[in-house]
């Protein structure tokens, strides 16, 4: 399963600053019994303490709660009806984990329905070194069939939903071509682990005119070395045009998405204000610089180090769609103070917030269950934020408007070459023939994964 455990500096830090732990949050309540350790009830008062002290809707929460409940069913009845979010899940029981076809197998569709009413299921993202990728699955592939059953309009959400509760499926597949499936083949993809996905770059060129390209799929902490490799080339090949393909980013460290902006435009320092905190009453506000933002993460970089391949630019492409948010959003929310940020693709998923990690940290730890929450809504240098709605791009363009998908990085992908026809100024790369009459019905998209720290 692709799922990258991650220990959180901020989580530390902001623990000293607060002078408290996640076991010393419990609030007195004369009303409440004493129940026996390593009960549901007891498992139930710990969910309810923590979730008071940090929780960002924490006035929200109901003052008397039935205790009685499962876990997860009980952690669902604090949370308010604005939280999308927040989860819990039982370390000791992988069933309680929030599922995902991404995960779980490496790679993602969407369900089209084309302008004749045919319904056609597409392979948008294959993750390298997962599952699918080994199953012989690429993106722009078409899945007829699902199990031996034949995908219609009528079957395509259940029974692709029903791939995540599966451990083995059985694929047919084919290319499009000429508006049909050709080359059918039968596959089976197993339920396995995905590797780190490596950063993807190229630099186009024309009439000396460079731009560089960078698609990320994710932002783990420890990125920086890397980041900082693929910003020193474009500086020594003389990029002049930045396009980020944040696409499929789910998010992740904060310390991460700090590092990249601070590789991007001109006129900013170590001192220069990155991001705002903003929580409940007892979390209070938390401004960062990109310094002290970048040094959360232990394995970063220095802000000094990186800004030496700065590309100082007035302006950047952004390209995105429903699945980009957390880490990727404040990318596109925090840039904009000090530069432009042209954002081409579809609306963004809409998560302003952040979160960390709450667990027992006793030694022997007495339970197992951990806390996923939404604890501070996230601001820009100039006091900007609130996009739970999404972040809405200038250029709005379908991704699969034209089909067959092309390989990410190919000039003549949909979002790809719509920013480079908006460099160029004219259709150097070529372009596909469009239906527009396509609609997405919809998406295996998980907006759990990939949490903003």
């Amino acid at each position: 399963m692709t799922k990258i455990k991650r220990f959180s500096a901020f989580f530390i830090l902001v623990m000293i600053l607060m002078g408290m732990t996640v076991l010393s949050c419990s609030e007195p309540d004369d009303a409440l019994p004493e129940f026996p350790e390593g009960s549901t009830e007891s498992v139930n008062v710990w969910v309810r303490d923590s979730m008071r002290r940090y929780y960002y809707w924490s006035d929200q929460i109901p003052s008397k709660p039935d205790y009685h409940l499962p876990v997860k069913d009980f952690f669902k009845s604090l949370l308010s009806p604005q939280d999308r979010f927040s989860y819990v899940v039982d370390t000791k029981d992988p069933s309680t984990y929030p599922r995902s076809i991404r995960a779980m197998y490496g790679f993602d569709y969407a369900v089209l329905q084309l302008g004749n009413g045919e319904v056609v299921t597409v392979i948008k993202l294959v993750l390298t070194n997962s599952p699918a990728m080994n199953a012989g699955l690429k993106r722009g592939m078409i899945i007829k069939k699902i199990n031996g059953t034949v995908l219609t309009a009528s079957n395509a959400g259940p029974l692709t939903s029903s791939l995540q509760e599966q451990t083995v499926i059985d694929l047919t597949v084919g290319d499009w071509q000429n508006n049909t499936v050709v080359n059918e083949k039968n596959t089976t993809v197993y339920y396995g682990y995905s590797f780190e996905q490596p950063i993807m770059s190229k630099i186009f060129d024309e009439a000396g005119k460079k731009t560089g390209y960078l698609y990320i799929y994710d932002f783990p902490d420890g990125m920086t070395q890397s980041l900082n490799q693929k910003f020193s080339a474009f500086k020594a090949a003389g990029v002049q045009e930045l396009i980020l393909d944040l696409r499929y980013n789910y998010g992740g460290s904060v310390s991460s998405a700090a590092a990249l902006c601070s590789l991007i435009p001109s006129g900013i320092s170590a001192g220069s204000p990155f991001i705002t905190y903003k929580g409940n009453k007892n979390g209070g506000e938390v401004k960062r610089t990109f310094s002290q933002q970048i040094a959360y993460d232990p394995n970063a970089l220095d802000f000094n180090t990186l800004h030496v391949n700065s590309l100082n630019l007035s302006k950047v492409y952004i390209l995105t769609s429903g699945s980009t948010a957390s880490a990727s959003e404040i990318i596109i929310n925090n840039l904009k103070p000090y530069m432009q940020v042209i954002q081409v693709g579809e609306k963004t998923l809409g998560k302003d917030m952040a979160g960390f990690t709450i667990e027992d940290k006793r030694k022997p730890k007495k339970i197992s269950w951990q806390i996923h929450p939404v604890i501070y809504k996230v601001f820009n240098a100039s006091g900007e934020g609130g996009y739970s709605s999404g972040i809405a791009p200038q250029m709005a363009v379908n991704e699969y408007s034209s089909l067959p998908l092309l390989s990410l990085g190919d000039p003549g992908e949909t979002l790809l070459s719509s920013a480079l026809y908006k460099i160029y100024s004219k259709s150097v790369y070529g372009k596909q023939d469009s239906n527009h009459e396509l609609k997405v019905l919809f998406q295996s998209d998980n907006p759990f994964v990939g949490m903003t720290r």
